[in-house]
């Protein structure tokens, strides 16, 4: 017995003289000149990083043996074994790779590349978490978004002087968005983990009191999407019917508690399907990793909706059109300032809708649209009878159109101004009845909302005690009147096909402009962790 208890002494001295000796070896070989050389040459490519190392004497951040380095390592590697839960490109063999590549380091040259390689990952994995895995225009050209990308100099020096949890647990967006997005994510996983939700659908109309096997079948369809307690009824009652527009509220659908062509088509999409959805908005998510603004507007394209939100609060809330599904005419996404307001606007033409719409309409009458001014170089209005519309093409057409201030101007009575290169604002129409369609795309770009009086209500209530008053007061000018906002707005036209409303509640959109799936198969492409969606 004493024996074996010497025996162990020893094993543990000798263990513990070489936990020293490798100590020391490590902090020896961290601030020698071949763990310098070594870390340099492998960051020759990355100036900024290697000019963070030189400014802080080469002090390594992940290779010594100290707490804070361990700490760092740990928490970091977690973090890429668990990338895949934000719906980023599999690391979990970068974790592995980089773990056996420190623990097998001895020399301090092998120190100062294993050094470099965890840094080069690290910056890597920070920037594709806190601001995305792509560049948004080179999927789409009309996602204009500037993304807020951090330095690595930011990066490296936030990690090096906070605790590591705090770091990575900051990392990511840290919006209601995000966080609801990654349980729903996780939800769907685990739908498709069990098989799906795939269920046969009714091919007729269904309404409230009908009975059959139909009424089954739908039933059955939102009890596995979770909109409706299980029951065998083949009745179509109250409960089934407020199941349904709960669907179709939840779906950007007429809530008439009908279900139709359009509702089925939705409760057909499958759970793979919602989930590219999802995956799509937390990308997007990332890319508008920015404060919003205390007080600001939000256009979400697929919802064709506008919203005015103070504090975080939803204060205000319209309808809107946007730009129709074709080239040159769809919306582009973007961030801005709302700066002000022009009532009875003046409806300068676009020139690209001058020439490829109205020019050959014209040619075959010169009488067609004559609501609109013609217009020289010199902004002299000239009289239609004076001009020959077949002496020119699109090259050489000199003229401009305009529409004056009026109740049938294509602007309405009032636009929302924040100028910017793509010739977009909000605006009042005259085509009110296109606000009663479930799908509004129809506009040449801008937006156009169906409450525009009371959105410049809300926009003027900080800088007035009687905003509707001061905006009368323009309006009643008859003339092309600018309001400034004293504080203007910041407005971000954003695109959404899987978002949580105001009451937390998931909610999907259709993918009008074919945009999430162009972004999709750039984030498959890249690696992330999902299944390829085909058709």
């Amino acid at each position: 017995m004493a024996s074996n208890l010497l025996i162990l002494r020893v094993f543990r001295l000798s263990t513990l003289i070489l936990f020293l000796f490798s100590a020391s070896t490590s902090v020896a070989n961290v601030k020698s000149v071949e763990f310098r050389f070594s870390l340099l040459s492998a960051l020759s490519k990355y100036t900024e990083i290697a000019q963070f190392y030189e400014q802080n004497e080469f002090k390594p951040i992940w290779v010594e043996n100290n707490r804070s380095a361990k700490d760092r390592r740990s928490y970091f590697f977690k973090e890429l074994k668990n990338a895949s839960a934000h719906a980023l490109p599999i690391l979990t063999n970068d974790a592995d790779y980089l773990k056996n590549q420190f623990r097998q380091a001895r020399t301090a040259s092998e120190l100062g590349s294993i050094e470099a390689l965890i840094t080069l990952k690290f910056i890597e994995y920070s920037s594709k978490i806190q601001t995305g895995v792509l560049k948004p225009a080179a999927v789409d050209k009309e996602i204009v978004r500037k993304v807020p990308y951090r330095s690595v100099n930011a990066y490296l020096t936030t990690l090096t002087s906070v605790k590591p949890q705090e770091f990575f647990k900051g990392l990511h967006p840290q919006s209601k968005q995000y966080s609801s997005l990654i349980s729903e994510k996780k939800r769907l996983e685990k739908i498709i983990s069990q098989g799906g939700w795939f269920s046969d659908l009714p091919t007729e109309l269904l309404r409230p009191g009908d009975i059959g096997n139909d009424v089954v079948l739908l039933r059955d369809a939102l009890i596995k999407r979770g909109y409706l307690e299980r029951n065998s009824s083949d009745i179509y009652d109250g409960k089934l019917r407020r199941a349904v527009q709960l669907f179709q509220l939840r779906h950007g659908l007429a809530p008439d508690g009908i279900a139709g062509p359009a509702t089925f088509s939705e409760i057909a999409k499958t759970a793979d399907e919602r989930l590219a959805s999802v995956i799509v908005a937390l990308e997007r998510e990332r890319w508008t990793n920015f404060d919003l603004g205390a007080r600001y507007v939000v256009v979400n394209l697929p919802d064709f909706s506008t919203k005015l939100f103070d504090n975080g609060s939803l204060i205000f809330e319209t309808r809107n059109v946007i730009g129709t599904p074709v080239d040159e005419q769809r919306t582009p996404e973007f961030s801005d300032v709302i700066e002000h307001i022009i009532t009875n606007p003046t409806w300068n033409v676009p020139k690209s809708i001058t020439l490829k719409e109205y020019l050959p309409e014209m040619q075959e009458d010169p009488l067609a649209h004559d609501y609109l001014e013609l217009v020289d170089l010199d902004r002299e209005i000239i009289p239609r009878s004076l001009v020959d519309f077949n002496e020119f093409d699109e090259e050489t057409f000199p003229y401009d159109l305009k529409q004056m201030p009026s109740i049938t101007n294509a602007l309405g009575l009032v636009k929302f101004m924040f100028p910017n290169q793509y010739s977009i604002y909000l605006h009042d129409t005259p085509s009110k009845p296109l606000f009663d369609l479930e799908v509004r795309a129809f506009s040449h770009g801008c937006i156009r909302l169906q409450k525009p009086f009371e959105f410049a209500y809300e926009l003027l209530k900080p800088q007035t005690s009687d905003p509707r008053a001061q905006f009368q007061e323009a309006m009643e000018t008859g003339e092309e009147t600018v309001v400034y906002l004293r504080s203007p707005v910041p407005i971000h036209l954003i695109y959404r096909t899987a978002f949580v409303d105001e009451l937390g509640l998931i909610n999907y959109r259709r993918d009008i402009y074919g945009r999430d799936a162009a972004i999709y198969d750039a984030l498959i492409e890249a690696g992330i962790k999902a299944t390829p969606l085909s058709g």
